[in-house]
């Protein structure tokens, strides 16, 4: 009787089959990081090359994603949650600091994050541009995300009475369009700074953002 094959259920090798296939993902996108990332980048590269790239087989690849768009999907999505899980986590640590300092922190942790390897700046801010409406949706909302989080700092920052009070979300909007920027810039060599010259170039950024002149925190949120 025709049908589709089923993937194994069972233990082999002492694993199962969940932790063979969480395997054989992980292996292809981090195949994609390499051969997207860098030469020849997503456009360039076949669902053969990447398979080999991973040490696997094309019908392994196709037991895992539909096409390269959905492994370039999941490698945006990734690379995006891991300077998620650095910035909340620099957070969890910052609590209590002033203002300035906790801003430090949160933009050393992401910097520190996108710019440890210069494949995650690739992707994040180039591979994915104009590839499909699809994407150019994810793209937009994980950068929601970013200002979500940085609008729930600046609403924190004026309940404690650091930050003048105001919608911050269109100038939210705009910094992180400038973060992007200045990262990707400083990434390609185009910058010349360290990394800690481009953080404290943002932290003023932000800062001029949350106090601007004229602003007198006496007033109160």
């Amino acid at each position: 009787m025709a049908g589709r094959l089923r993937a194994p259920t069972g233990r082999y090798g002492g694993r199962s089959a969940e932790e063979r296939k969480a395997e054989r993902r992980a292996r292809f996108l981090d195949a994609a990081l390499r051969l997207f990332g860098d030469v020849p980048g997503y456009r360039a590269t076949t669902v053969a090359a990447l398979s080999e790239a991973a040490g696997l087989s094309t019908r392994q690849f196709y037991e895992e994603f539909r096409t390269l768009e959905d492994v370039l999907a999941a490698l945006h999505l990734q690379v995006n949650d891991w300077a998620e899980q650095a910035v909340l986590a620099a957070l969890a640590d910052a609590g209590g600091l002033p203002l300035a300092d906790r801003v430090t922190t949160i933009f050393g942790a992401y910097a520190g994050n996108v710019t440890a390897d210069p494949r995650r700046i690739r992707i994040t801010f180039v591979e994915i541009v104009g590839v499909s409406p699809r994407l150019e949706e994810q793209r937009l909302a994980r950068r929601a995300r970013w200002v979500d989080l940085l609008c729930a700092e600046a609403t924190a920052a004026v309940a404690r009475g650091e930050a003048a009070p105001r919608d911050y979300r269109l100038a939210a909007t705009a910094f992180i369009g400038s973060v992007n920027g200045l990262l990707h810039d400083f990434s390609a060599g185009w910058v010349d700074a360290t990394l800690d010259e481009v953080v404290g170039e943002l932290v003023r950024q932000l800062l001029g953002i949350l106090r601007p002149a004229g602003w007198d925190p006496g007033t109160g949120p």
